[in-house]
């Protein structure tokens, strides 16, 4: 099959993007009605609550293009993965260019009617389980420009679905790869828990080529049924000159717990919404960040801890560390409904600047209509110690090998609340690469 590139940056890219797809009605009519509320949006200003400190000059959505052509299986052996080859995992799915081109699952999960497979294959499969939860409880495709975008487009992602008193030992793979330049990734992963259920999803974003530019448009969705338990990981390692969009929705119900670990590594420019909505009484939601930009590098992260249920709790943790002329975006926001009663939030965002040139904005915020709370904010930012930095020479220590000790202990407060060891390993080998060290293996 020839490789087909598609314009989405036209109405005429949209059809002919429509002509290559072999789906049901259904979800040809949600992908027109999402691409007119993207034309309508593209009209109308931004949030500028969200988006005033952002640039977006630079985008140009038509250097980039949806591809059509088959992928091979072996295609995934291109990418240099940061957990795949490092853990045991219980099923993996792999698109790369946002076509599928790996999908497994143990069979004894089968059996119990765990589903983990890519979208393509669930609404084949389970389209009474995608009707029912895609983009209608968490991501709305009405949110913005770039939701609505990602909602006509989207190709590739995984399904997850584990079924009620469901546990899964091992964790479970995605891999998200651009491995052509000027290609366009509109990968969407949605995880489903019912009730009683637990899970771990481990997620990475990779790059084949560290010079190929590309654009990820994305959407993750995560649905935690009562009781339920969820780990969730997801690792940017996009190279830099790729363009990282992604709407993040999780949603948590009564007495149910989510553990949610961002990795913010690579790209040249990363603008990411997410959201966590504590739906249900006695609900739990931690949100584990750890960023690191250089160079030319801009990370931009908006959050919202929304407590819609009484004595619920959230606990986000941000740190990040900026150098070179990079910048790091964070605005934060917990907001408390009047039904919410003894609600305990918490958000704090901690960023180390590692040069004269970089710069981190860092705006926590509260919006509470509840009178029986306890919510606190903080966010601190500064530089790094000359005295420590001494006191580490004066001992044999060389500067570069006393900076890594610095930002590794300054992690690792976000690390010790990550009980995946393999997660942890993983994004402390990646801090040494950032800094230049752990180069050799």
């Amino acid at each position: 099959m020839t490789e087909q590139k598609i314009s989405i940056a036209s109405a005429e890219g949209f059809e002919a993007f429509l002509a290559t797809r072999n789906e049901p009605q259904w979800v040809v009519k949600r992908r027109i009605e999402a691409f007119a509320t993207y034309q309508d949006l593209c009209d109308q200003p931004l949030d500028p609550e969200e988006f005033r400190r952002i640039d977006l000059r630079l985008f140009r959505p038509a250097d980039y293009s949806v591809r059509s052509g088959n992928a091979t299986e072996n295609a995934a052996d291109q990418f240099a993965t940061l957990m795949v080859d490092r853990g045991e995992f219980a099923g993996h799915v792999a698109h790369v260019d946002g076509t599928t081109i790996r999908s497994e699952l143990n069979s004894e999960l089968k059996e119990q009617g765990v589903v983990f497979c890519s979208l393509n294959e669930a609404i084949t499969e389970h389209p009474e389980l995608i009707q029912q939860y895609f983009m209608t409880k968490a991501v709305q495709a009405d949110a913005d420009r770039f939701s609505a975008w990602h909602a006509a487009f989207w190709t590739g992602g995984a399904f997850l679905y584990v079924p009620r008193n469901v546990e899964l030992k091992q964790p479970l793979h995605s891999l998200i790869g651009l491995a052509q330049s000027g290609a366009a990734d509109f990968s969407h992963t949605l995880v489903v828990l019912e009730e009683g259920a637990q899970a771990t999803l481990l997620e990475e974003t990779s790059s084949a080529d560290p010079k190929a530019a590309g654009l990820h448009m994305g959407a993750i969705e995560l649905l935690v049924g009562k009781n339920a338990r969820l780990a969730y990981v997801q690792l940017q390692n996009w190279n830099e000159r790729v363009f990282h969009f992604a709407h993040q929705c999780g949603r948590v119900e009564r007495d149910a717990a989510l553990q949610w670990t961002v990795g913010a590594l690579g790209s040249k420019f990363s603008h990411v919404h997410q959201d966590v909505m504590l739906d249900g009484r006695g609900s739990d939601a931690q949100v584990n960040g750890v960023a690191f930009a250089t160079d030319r590098q801009k990370l931009s992260y908006y959050t919202r801890q929304a407590h819609k249920a009484p004595n619920t709790h959230s606990d986000l943790l941000y740190k990040e560390v900026v150098r070179d002329r990079a910048r790091m975006i964070w605005r934060g926001m917990i907001e408390v409904d009047e039904i919410a009663q003894q609600t305990d939030g918490y958000q704090r965002n901690d960023s180390l600047i590692l040069s004269h040139d970089a710069r981190v904005d860092a705006i926590p915020g509260l919006e509470i209509n509840a009178d029986d709370v306890r919510c606190t904010h903080a966010a601190t930012a500064g530089q790094v110690d000359e005295e420590q930095i001494l006191y580490c020479m004066s001992r044999g220590v060389s500067r570069d090998e006393a900076m890594h000790v610095i930002v590794e202990g300054f992690f690792q407060q976000v690390f010790d609340r990550i009980p995946v060891e393999l997660v942890r390993e993983t994004l402390s080998q990646t801090v040494q690469t950032k800094l230049g060290f752990g180069n050799e293996s």
